[in-house]
C-alpha cells in the first residue's frame, strides 16, 4: 500500500481527487478522514501534529525560575493524538510513503515530523514530492518525479521552533511574574514579536513628539472660455519651487496682490508624455499590500490565498519571487480565461498584443514562482465574496504583468498675476495599457483647457488656507510587513501571524495599528533594562543563522546554542532590575484601564474584572476604598478619550462584535438609574398569583433596562429591553399575557416592540442557529469545509479548539471561529433589533460581589 501524507485535510482531499481521477472514496479512522483508491491511502495532517515544549517539571510558573528555561531540555509530543495514531496505523500497513506537505521551511519540518513518526513504525521507503500549485498537471508531474526530504531545510524550521519557544517562554514568564500578571492576562514577549512591537511604538513616539509648524498656501481659479481650473501660488526658494509660505505676513501680502488681479498671463506651457510601466508579479509582501488596499488584514488576506492555493486556483502564496519561471507560458495561461464571463474580454485583448512579455521584479528565487492564477478557473458561485475578490486581484495582477505600459500626457501651465506666480498641472491617459485590465492602480485624469503662452485668463476666487505640518502616519499592516522584511524580522510565512498575535495580546489596536499603554511599557522596560529583547539586529542575525542551516552552512545545535547564549546575556541584564520592571509594567497596565478620580478617596477608578470574569469599575485604593460602579454584562470595556464634564471620568465603550456600543460615563449611568423609579406594567407570570409579584420597567445602574419582577432577588423573572430610546407604555394590551404593548422612540420611526413576552419569544426564534449557514460569515463553501473538518452542525463548535480547527480549514482564522462560537445561544438571550445586553436582573451585581473579585494583583495571580 502507498501512503501519501499532506499538510492539511483539504489538501489531501484535493490531491486524492487528482491522483484517483475522481475515484477516491472517504473513510474515517479515529475521526480522521482517509482517502482511498486502489492500493493508495492519502491522509492530511493538521499542520504540526507534534509540538516542542519543556518537560513537565517546568510547567509551574511559580516553582521554576524563568532563567532555568534557557538550558532546559526540549521534548516533542503529539499535539493531535488522533491524527498521530492514524498515521502510525497507516504506516504499519504501508509498503512505501510519500510526503506531500507544502514546499517551504515550515512544510519541510512538518514533513520531517511525519517521516519520524513513520520511521518509529516501519523502515519502508519515504519519498518527498514538491509542487507550487495543487493543479492536475503539477501534482501529477511531482508524483512522477519524487525527491528526498531536505533535512537541512527542516532543521532550519526546527531551530525556529526551539529558539522561539525558549525566548518566548523565558521572557514571557519573567515579565509576567515581575508584573504579577498571570492567567489569561500574562505579558507576552517574542523574538520577532517584540522588535516588531518596537517599530510600532517608535512610530507612535514620533507622532507624539511631533511639533507642528504653521504655514499657508494660496490658490486662485483661472478661467478660459468658461472653463475654470485651480492654480497654486509658488515662489522661488534657492532655485526650487516652494508652495508653502512660512511667514503669515508674506502670505497675506501675496493674497492681497492676487485679490487685486483681474487677469493672469500664461508664461509657460509645457507638454510631455510619460510611460507608466506595469507592476511586477506578486510576491507575498506585494500581495498583502494590494489586498490591504481592498480592506483585508494581512492575516485574512493570507488565509484566503492559502484556501485558493489548496483548491488549485492560485500558486503557493508564500514566496519572495517576483520573476515568473521559464516554463510559464503567458499565452497558454491567458487562453484559459478567454471563455470566462468575468475575464474573457480582457484575456482576448491581451492575446491580441504583438508581443506578450511579462514584467520582472528585483527578486528571483527558485522555491516558488510569484503568486499567479493556475489556469483552473472556478465558477463564480464556487467562492464566497471575499475569496472571489482576492482571486480576481491575483488574476488581474497576472494580466497586468503581461499587458503593455500605459502612456500619459502631462501638461504644466505657469501664469503670472501682479508679480505672483501660479501653476497648474493636468494629465490625460493616452494609452490605457495595463490600467485597462488592472483597476486597482490609479488612472484618474485631471483636466486643463488648451492654453498658449501669452494668453490672458480671468482670475477669481482667491483663497488663503492656513495649514499645519502633519506628523508621520502610523504604519499600515502592509507597510509594517514591508518594514519587517527590510529589517529581516520574521519570514514571508510568519510576518502576518506576528501582527495578528500583537492584536490578540492587546498590544496594538485599531488599523493602522496603534500601541496600547502596556505595549509602550513592555518596549520601554526592554529598552531600559535589556535592549536585546527589542533589537532587530539580534533577531535578523538569528534569521540569517537559520538560513545558514537551510543551506547546510550551519547546524541546528550550533544555532540554538548561540541563541541560548544570547538569551543568557539578556537575563544577566534583566535580573538586577526585576522589581523596577515589575513596577513599570504594573503602572502601565493600569493606564489602559484608568477612568478618573474616585469620588470617595484620593485614588483613581479603574476598570477591573471579577473572579467570575465580569467587568466593573473599582477604586485603585482597594481594600481601603471599596467604591464600585457596575458595567454592562455584555462585551469587553474600552476606555475612550472623551471625558465626562461632571465627573471627570473617561467614557467607556463595550466591544461586543456587531453589538458594540458606547456606554458613556459609568457614574452618570448609575446616577440616572438611582433617580429613575420603576414603572409597574403588570403581573409577574412566575410569582404574581402566589406572592403578588409585579412586572416593572427597571433601569439598572449598569445602563441596561429590563422588565423584571418587583420581588427580585426572591423572584428573578426578567425580560430584556433595548438600551436606547424612550419607552412608551401604550393602552393596547396583549390578549395572551395581559401586558401593555410598548413602543420605543429612537430616531425618526418609532419601534413597536409590542408585548415584552411576545417580543422576547420572537427574538429567540430569530436568533436560533440551526444550520452552519445561519452563522454570520459562513457561506456554502465555508460550511462545506467545516463539515469536512467534522463540524456538521453549529452546536459542534462548542467542542472545538478554535486554534486547532483553524489549522485544518484553509481560509478560516481562529478569530473567525471564536466569533461563530460567540453567536451560539449558550443561554437564552433577550432583546430585539438592539440586543446589546442580556438584560438579566442578576447582572445588577451587589457591591460585595464586586469587591470579592477586586483583589490586588498578587491575590489575582494566586487565583489564576
Amino acid at each position: 500500500m502507498e501512503l501519501i501524507i499532506t499538510e492539511k485535510n483539504n489538501a489531501a482531499r484535493r490531491i486524492a481527487e487528482i491522483l484517483s481521477d475522481g475515484g477516491a472514496s472517504t473513510t474515517q479512522r479515529n475521526g480522521v478522514n482517509v482517502y482511498e483508491w486502489g492500493v493508495t491511502r492519502c491522509v492530511g495532517l493538521s499542520g504540526h501534529v507534534v509540538g516542542v515544549d519543556f518537560p513537565e517539571e517546568y510547567s509551574d510558573w511559580r516553582d521554576v525560575e524563568p532563567v532555568e528555561l534557557i538550558d532546559a531540555d526540549i521534548v516533542k509530543s503529539p499535539t493531535q493524538q488522533n491524527i498521530v495514531t492514524t498515521l502510525r496505523q497507516l504506516a504499519r500497513e504501508a509498503d512505501e510513503a510519500v510526503i506531500a506537505t507544502d514546499y517551504d521551511r515550515e512544510g519541510e519540518l512538518i514533513g520531517k515530523e511525519a517521516y519520524e513518526l513513520i520511521r518509529e513504525e516501519t523502515d519502508v521507503p519515504v519519498k518527498r514530492v514538491r509542487f507550487s500549485s495543487i493543479t492536475e498537471r503539477e501534482v501529477k508531474n511531482a508524483f512522477a518525479e519524487p525527491d528526498d526530504i531536505d533535512f537541512d531545510l527542516a532543521a532550519a524550521g526546527e531551530a525556529r521552533q526551539i529558539i522561539d519557544l525558549v525566548w518566548g517562554a523565558a521572557l514571557t514568564r519573567f515579565l509576567s511574574l515581575s508584573a504579577r500578571q498571570l492567567g489569561e492576562d500574562f505579558i507576552s514577549v517574542g523574538r520577532v514579536q517584540s522588535p516588531t512591537l518596537k517599530l510600532i511604538v517608535d512610530r507612535e513616539r514620533e507622532i507624539q513628539a511631533f511639533d507642528p509648524e504653521d504655514y499657508w498656501e494660496l490658490f486662485a481659479d483661472l478661467t478660459k472660455d468658461g472653463d475654470t481650473f485651480e492654480a497654486q501660488y509658488f515662489y522661488d526658494d534657492d532655485g526650487s519651487e516652494a508652495e508653502r509660505v512660512w511667514d503669515e505676513d508674506d502670505a497675506t501680502e501675496a493674497y492681497e496682490r492676487l485679490r487685486e488681479a483681474t487677469s493672469a498671463e500664461i508664461t509657460t506651457v509645457r507638454r510631455r508624455t510619460r510611460t507608466d510601466n506595469p507592476p511586477a508579479p506578486f510576491n507575498t509582501t506585494a500581495f498583502i499590500s494590494a489586498a490591504g488596499s481592498l480592506g483585508y488584514s494581512a492575516q485574512r488576506a493570507m488565509s484566503i490565498a492559502e484556501e485558493l492555493y489548496t483548491t488549485g486556483y492560485v500558486t503557493y502564496p508564500r514566496t519572495d519571487n517576483t520573476v515568473y519561471p521559464d516554463d510559464l507560458d503567458p499565452e497558454e495561461l491567458l487562453d484559459e480565461f478567454t471563455m470566462t464571463h468575468e475575464f474573457g474580454d480582457d484575456a482576448e485583448s491581451l492575446l491580441e498584443l504583438d508581443d506578450i512579455e511579462a514584467t520582472e521584479g528585483d527578486d528571483e528565487t527558485t522555491d516558488h514562482p510569484p503568486i499567479h492564477p493556475t489556469g483552473e478557473v472556478p465558477d463564480r458561485d464556487a467562492l464566497d465574496e471575499d475569496e472571489w475578490e482576492v482571486y480576481e486581484l491575483v488574476v488581474r495582477r497576472f494580466f497586468a504583468t503581461v499587458a503593455e505600459p500605459a502612456t500619459w500626457e502631462h501638461l504644466r501651465v505657469v501664469a503670472q498675476a501682479k508679480d505672483c506666480q501660479l501653476k497648474a498641472t493636468g494629465k490625460r491617459l493616452l494609452e490605457a495599457g495595463y490600467h485597462a485590465v488592472y483597476p486597482y492602480s490609479s488612472a484618474s485624469e485631471s483636466f486643463l483647457p488648451a492654453v498658449e503662452e501669452g494668453e490672458h485668463l480671468d482670475v477669481s476666487d482667491v483663497e488663503l488656507e492656513a495649514k499645519q505640518t502633519q506628523p508621520p502616519r502610523r504604519y499600515g499592516q502592509s507597510r509594517l510587513i514591508q518594514k519587517m522584511e527590510d529589517l529581516g524580522l520574521g519570514t514571508k510565512a510568519t510576518r502576518h501571524n506576528t501582527i495578528e498575535k500583537l492584536y490578540d495580546r492587546g498590544y496594538i489596536e485599531s488599523d493602522p495599528p496603534r500601541p496600547t499603554a502596556i505595549a509602550e511599557a513592555v518596549v520601554e522596560a526592554a529598552e531600559e533594562f535589556a535592549d536585546r529583547v527589542v533589537s532587530d539586529d539580534m533577531t535578523a542575525q538569528l534569521e540569517a543563522d537559520m538560513s545558514a542551516i537551510a543551506s547546510g552552512e550551519a547546524t541546528l545545535d550550533d544555532v540554538t546554542e548561540e541563541s541560548r547564549e544570547m538569551l543568557g546575556r539578556v537575563f544577566d541584564e534583566l535580573r538586577e532590575s526585576r522589581e523596577d520592571i515589575g513596577d513599570l509594567l504594573q503602572e502601565s497596565l493600569k493606564a489602559d484601564r484608568r477612568l478618573g478620580p474616585c469620588p470617595e478617596s484620593d485614588h483613581d477608578l479603574l476598570i477591573r474584572q471579577s473572579r467570575q470574569g465580569s467587568y466593573f469599575v473599582g477604586c485603585d485604593g482597594y481594600p481601603d476604598c471599596q467604591y464600585t460602579l457596575p458595567l454592562p454584562s455584555s462585551g469587553e470595556p474600552l476606555v475612550l478619550e472623551e471625558t465626562c464634564e461632571e465627573h471627570g471620568l473617561n467614557h467607556v465603550k463595550m466591544l461586543a462584535g456587531r453589538d458594540t456600543f458606547v456606554h458613556g460615563c459609568p457614574q452618570c449611568k448609575a446616577d440616572e438609574a438611582d433617580d429613575t423609579e420603576d414603572e409597574v406594567i403588570g403581573v409577574c407570570p412566575d410569582c404574581g398569583d402566589d406572592e403578588g409579584g409585579e412586572l416593572a420597567i427597571k433601569k439598572l445602574r449598569s445602563g441596561s433596562r429590563l422588565v423584571g419582577c418587583t420581588r427580585y432577588p426572591d423572584c428573578d423573572y426578567s425580560l430584556p429591553l433595548p438600551r436606547r430610546g424612550d419607552i412608551e407604555v401604550t393602552d393596547e394590551y396583549c390578549d395572551e399575557h395581559d401586558l401593555p404593548e410598548l413602543v420605543v422612540h429612537s430616531g425618526d420611526d418609532p419601534w413597536e416592540l409590542g408585548c415584552p413576552i411576545c417580543n422576547f419569544k420572537e427574538y429567540q426564534a430569530r436568533q436560533a442557529v440551526n444550520d452552519l449557514e445561519d452563522l454570520d460569515g459562513v457561506g456554502p463553501a465555508t460550511a462545506e469545509r467545516l463539515e469536512t473538518a467534522g463540524v456538521d452542525a453549529p452546536q459542534d463548535l462548542h467542542d472545538v479548539d478554535p486554534d486547532v480547527l483553524a489549522t485544518e480549514i484553509q481560509g478560516v482564522s481562529a478569530g473567525q471561529i471564536r466569533d461563530w462560537i460567540s453567536q451560539l445561544p449558550d443561554v437564552d438571550v433577550g432583546g430585539d433589533d438592539d440586543p446589546d445586553d442580556d438584560g438579566d436582573a442578576e447582572s445588577e451585581t451587589d457591591t460585595e460581589d464586586l469587591i470579592d473579585g477586586a483583589s490586588p494583583a498578587d491575590e489575582r495571580a494566586e487565583s489564576d
